[in-house]
């Protein structure tokens, strides 16, 4: 099942990294909700977050925590929102939302349009902060 974000894994095709381990990947997300919206997904090809092991489960929220914990402490907002839908790219991925109103999180809104000077700011800003 190879999706868009095994792609990114491999780099065939660009992001803009946040953190990477052996297990996951963060990073920006192309069509942003807001200025440094963040997908964070495990390696391994899972479809459905919660088909995932126990262990694999709480090590990729922790992961996901680390850069909340970043995003939190350099973009101006009230709270990182998370979302996990799950129907956009069979692999399994949580989105962490800078947020200041719950309306921001609505995925039917317009996304951004970041350059890439914009996305690359925003990456090397959060990246500062972990």
């Amino acid at each position: 099942m190879s999706t868009i974000f095994s792609k990114i894994i491999k780099n065939e095709i660009p992001s803009f990294k946040i953190l990477e381990d052996n297990k996951h990947l963060a990073f920006l997300d192309a069509f942003p909700l807001k200025k440094g919206h963040i997908l964070v997904i495990p390696k391994k090809e899972i479809d459905y977050i919660f088909d995932i092991e126990s262990n694999e489960y709480l090590e990729l929220w922790l992961f996901a925590k680390k850069i909340s914990i970043a995003m939190k402490k350099v973009l101006k907002c009230k709270r990182i929102a998370i979302a996990v839908i799950g129907l956009e790219v069979p692999h399994a991925h949580i989105h962490l939302i800078p947020m200041d109103s719950v309306e921001e999180i609505n995925f039917s809104l317009p996304k951004l349009n970041l350059s890439n000077n914009q996305m690359n700011d925003i990456s090397e800003l959060i990246k500062s902060a972990i």
